[in-house]
């Protein structure tokens, strides 16, 4: 099966730094075949035999762990899923070089408690836009994600859960180099 992983505060400001080849090995010990990775961020797609997520994640985060001496949490997505998170879009048709890094897709670890979005909701300043759809989060933040206050922390501390955050543009090509 193939699999999509995001991990989440890697090589950000120099803090949790894993060279992506490094990181590519370390999926290929696992026991992961075809494995690419995209860009810095900790983005990985891989295929499978296991079809047990929740073991995945589990096993990616304790070898992280081992290797590195640091946590990182890692969120997960079938190719299948990451279809219908492109084709659920509450946006419509976005254009990725006009809007492609102010429209982002935020991976959730569980569904959130449906009585704590109005929690994130209230908080959203207009022309921000945000929309929970299950185990994922749609941002709209034509002033840049940089200077809005829904960052993953915040967002995190809001819905009581883990979540990592990538824009348009990187959620499309993960999508696209998956095919």
């Amino acid at each position: 099966m193939k699999y999509i992983s995001v991990l989440r505060g890697i090589n950000v400001s120099g803090q949790k730094k894993i060279k992506m080849l490094d990181l590519k090995s370390l999926y290929e010990s696992l026991g992961f075949n075809n494995v690419v990775t995209y860009i810095q961020s900790g983005n990985v797609i891989f295929d499978s035999s296991d079809k047990n997520k929740s073991s995945i994640k589990q096993l990616i985060e304790e070898a992280v762990e081992k290797k590195y001496k640091f946590h990182v949490s890692v969120e997960i997505r079938t190719k299948c899923e990451f279809n219908n998170i492109i084709s659920n879009s509450p946006f419509g048709s976005i254009d990725l070089a006009e809007e492609g890094t102010k429209v982002l897709v935020t991976f959730l670890s569980t569904v959130p408690d449906k009585h704590k979005h109005s929690d994130v909701l209230s908080c959203v300043v207009s022309p921000e836009k945000l929309v929970v759809k299950g185990q994922e989060l749609y941002l709209y933040c034509p002033n840049g994600y940089g200077k809005s206050k829904l960052s993953n922390t915040f967002i995190e501390s809001k819905l009581g859960v883990e979540a990592t955050t990538r824009n348009w543009k990187t959620v499309c090509k993960l999508h696209e180099l998956s095919e």
